[in-house]
């Protein structure tokens, strides 16, 4: 079974990459459960969602300390869902910070470098993804999520190839940003060390 988290602030396509890695694992013929807690998601709040791919999965909830992969959206809110990862997993985030509202409206400089550190500090698998540079690269600031995927394929612990993700993309994904996306999936596979 594989478990996997994806944490993110709304707006950020953290629903729809869970939509493309079950499809991808549907494909494949694999059983999947999906779960989101959304929350103030439209209000720029944090969203996490559960997918379990496997033969006998009773929950879709991953339980704490059960997450082959973290996918951290933005790196505070990485640092926040890590409980979820297991002891050897690994996480894939975004470098660019997204400013919470708190942040904003009290005038703190959250860039998302402390959540980083603390990321180095406690991770033993952690794959940065420069958002930044993806997103210039393929046009668009709206291919984070598949950069992502494409990132975390790339590390052998999500289950899915790259392949895989493509072909849901093509069916998940409108057919205008089709290409784009699939850019950002290579693109996100190159920035996971991975040829």
């Amino acid at each position: 079974m594989s478990s996997i988290i994806l944490a993110g602030v709304g707006g950020q396509g953290t629903v729809l990459a869970s939509k493309l890695i079950a499809q991808a694992a549907m494909n494949r013929g694999q059983s999947v459960r999906t779960a989101e807690t959304i929350g103030m998601a439209q209000r720029g709040g944090c969203v996490v969602s559960h997918v379990r791919i496997g033969a006998e999965i009773f929950s879709p909830m991953v339980p704490k300390g059960g997450a082959d992969v973290l996918i951290g959206f933005e790196p505070a809110e990485a640092v926040r869902s890590l409980g979820y990862l297991r002891e050897d997993g690994v996480v894939v985030v975004s470098s660019k910070a997204v400013k919470p509202v708190t942040a904003s409206l009290t005038g703190s400089d959250y860039d998302g470098s402390q959540a980083l550190a603390y990321l180095k500090e406690n991770v033993n698998k952690l794959i940065v993804v420069d958002a930044g540079k993806i997103a210039a690269s393929c046009g668009s600031v709206k291919v984070l999520n598949t950069a992502l995927l494409g990132a975390a394929a790339a590390s052998g612990l999500l289950g899915l190839t790259i392949g895989d993700l493509e072909n849901a993309v093509r069916e998940r994904v409108n057919a205008r940003f089709v290409e784009m996306n699939l850019k950002a999936l290579a693109a996100g596979k190159l920035a996971a060390g991975a040829e």
